[in-house]
């Protein structure tokens, strides 16, 4: 059984958080980068770190373990920032996704792709675009697009710009 939107064979970067593997299709990531200072934002839910300068770009970073859920990250030597571009419907926004160590780029064929686990009307799985094979262990693929709700994207990007409203 394939996954829609998965119709050749795609490169994705996979990451760790805690002893999950998770992965995100490259054609959306920008760059990785090594942790550095985070300036936090005020009033912001617990999942934004904050924000960090990219080449004079306010960009706004999140911890992915919070974002799903998970205890919160203990920055180590390995701790990165994946700097993602995220479409809505309403344009793109750049985040940094703070994730515990990046793993490596993998390519996956279409047959290597399972859809996403129904696992019932009380939990939200609309952000997972398949689960990927690899050997005898799966790889959650991330849809970086519906990670994030609109509102979550807005309220970020309002963050981000009152901090460079701030800078200028």
């Amino acid at each position: 059984m394939s996954v829609p939107g998965i119709t050749e064979v795609t490169q994705f970067l996979t990451f760790h958080l805690s002893e999950e593997v998770f992965a995100i299709d490259i054609s959306r990531i920008k760059e990785v980068l090594e942790f550095s200072a985070v300036t936090k934002i005020p009033r912001t839910p617990d999942f934004m770190c904050g924000v960090i300068n990219l080449r004079g770009s306010v960009v706004p970073v999140v911890d992915l373990r919070l974002k799903f859920g998970m205890s919160i990250s203990q920055k180590t030597v390995n701790t990165c920032i994946i700097i993602i571009d995220v479409i809505q419907e309403d344009g793109s926004a750049v985040i940094g996704a703070m994730v515990d160590s990046v793993k490596e780029v993998m390519e996956l064929a279409p047959n290597q792709v399972e859809p996403a686990p129904k696992i019932g009307t009380g939990l939200r799985t609309d952000f997972i675009r398949g689960m990927g094979k690899q050997g005898n262990h799966f790889v959650i693929l991330l849809d970086t697009d519906k990670v994030f709700s609109s509102t979550e994207l807005s309220m970020l990007q309002e963050a981000s710009s009152k901090t460079n409203a701030k800078a200028a």
